[in-house]
């Protein structure tokens, strides 16, 4: 444990923002297909705030609102409304957001996730509806530029804010709730979970108070972090920053810090607000929204299969480790693979070791996901297959994947594999052990003289000239059998 947890007691609560997989914009018909548009192409005279234009509610948006709420164990009343969030953004040309204040569409949930083998509850405040803001683009540095383009494509996109209570208390809990917070979201279709481009984001709430003290300690909002990695370290150099203010006698103040992943720390942006500073009051444009239960009802008997539940299936059904059926289960394209590939006759467990071993290596090295791979689950099952009944071997089974995988069709890779099928007759695998003592005379003499390496060398140089075809543990039995009664 650090000199940090002995002292003072960490205090973690995140704001997840996740913008919602719909054709149009929260308020009105525009694209919501805004990262490969030309700048400011799909507005509108609502989403660009024009005098009389009038907001309309995206039904969609409000539905994945509420399916995600309940997902999340939350409690969805039957009054709801929207509100004017009186903030200046630059990036939203109204002057003021369209949120949610007092009456969200949802509250009081909770999200559990398993950390270092216990398992943790974290609650859900609520989960609210409002639009995405544009964006700035600075000509320069942020403290340097003198001028800034904006680009109002995604300002209207529906965006939920997924407030957490002040429960985690480590930077490893909180990465750990993301990963599952994002898996869910991916499950059940409502957020794609891409990070790097900003679809789903998050904002870190930090504090620290005096070990056993009851009343929270001064808190600092962290933003601008786009992956779990920057997650775990924004929060851990927060941790160690307050620390070290504390134990100098000086004194935190309420801001908002930006975190700067190239330099690995956390940057003062502005001092932060509170609530009263935003001037919330109802939205005099829309219509407060009765949400009834049997709407709530239908939304809910659309959920899939969670990956909790997966997760357990995972490991009472097919036998896998809890770790190995966290890791499958922790997105949902992955999940799926998995099971697709046991529908098509591959043990689970060896199918679990591919996607989770040579599989993922590749992938991540390509920065890919695996649904961007041409290798499909039949293909992995096909290959499996092969190894399993002896046709080739696991080395040759390696590295026919990794050439499936270079490939832009993984097919004729594969056929290739089932004609050159590994070598177990005996008599091709003489022929090769009377070549390897023919051409290794002195290997042959250490092993004679009782030097046990010498056969692993010998049984290489087999391998090699069968290019990798021999079956290893027969030409091993064969070798050895010529060394120690040549004939």
């Amino acid at each position: 444990m650090s000199a940090i947890a002995t002292r003072y007691e960490v205090v973690v609560g995140l704001e997840v923002h996740a913008q919602i997989l719909t054709e149009s914009k929260m308020f009105c018909g525009c694209s919501t297909d805004y990262l490969i548009a030309p700048p400011n192409a799909n507005t509108c005279p609502v989403c660009l705030g024009l005098p009389g234009s009038l907001p309309v509610i995206n039904r969609k948006a409000v539905e994945a609102t509420i399916r995600t709420a309940l997902a999340l164990n939350c409690e969805i009343p039957e009054f709801s409304k929207f509100d004017r969030k009186n903030y200046f953004y630059p990036d939203l040309p109204k002057g003021y957001q369209i949120s949610q204040y007092d009456l969200p569409f949802s509250r009081r949930g909770y999200l559990e996730f398993d950390i270092k083998g216990e398992t943790r509850r974290c609650g859900i405040t609520r989960v609210h509806l409002e639009e995405d803001t544009g964006k700035l683009l600075h000509a320069g540095t942020i403290d340097e530029a003198q001028s800034s383009l904006v680009n109002f494509n995604r300002a209207g996109v529906p965006l939920m804010e997924i407030v957490s209570e002040p429960d985690m208390r480590s930077a490893d809990e909180a990465r750990e709730y993301v990963m599952r917070l994002r898996a869910i979201l991916q499950y059940i279709g409502v957020n794609n979970g891409d990070m790097e481009s900003g679809q789903l984001r998050c904002d870190a709430n930090v504090s620290l108070r005096p070990e056993g003290a009851t009343e929270y300690g001064t808190k600092v909002e962290v933003k601008n972090m786009n992956s779990f990695r920057g997650i775990h370290r924004a929060i851990q150099y927060e941790i160690e920053r307050q620390s070290q203010v504390l134990d100098t006698g000086g004194k935190l103040v309420q801001e908002t810090r930006g975190w700067n992943d190239a330099r690995g720390l956390t940057v003062s942006q502005r001092t932060k607000e509170f609530a009263e500073d935003y001037r919330y009051f109802p939205e005099p444009d829309l219509p407060p929204l009765d949400v009834s239960r049997e709407w709530v009802d239908e939304i809910r008997a659309t959920l899939p299969e969670l990956p909790a539940a997966r997760r357990d299936r995972f490991i009472h059904a097919y036998g896998l480790s809890p770790y190995d059926a966290s890791l499958l289960t922790s997105a949902r394209p992955m999940a799926e693979y998995l099971e697709d590939s046991v529908r098509r006759g591959a043990p689970a467990k060896t199918a679990a070791n591919w996607i989770l071993g040579d599989f993922s290596r590749l992938l991540n090295a390509d920065h890919k996901e695996i649904q961007d791979s041409a290798i499909e689950p039949e293909h992995l099952a096909q290959l499996i297959q092969l190894v399993d009944s002896g046709a080739i071997s696991g080395k040759m089974a390696k590295q026919i994947f990794e050439e499936m995988y270079r490939a832009a069709d993984p097919g004729p890779a594969l056929e290739q594999a089932k004609g050159s099928s590994q070598i177990s007759g005996d008599a091709e695998l003489e022929r090769i052990a009377n070549q390897v003592i023919a051409e290794n005379e002195k290997s042959v003499m250490d092993f004679k003289a009782g030097k046990e390496q010498a056969l692993r060398f010998l049984i290489g140089q087999g391998m090699k000239i069968s290019k990798g075809r021999a079956n290893p543990g027969r030409l091993q039995e064969v070798l050895a059998s010529k060394l120690v009664n040549p004939r």
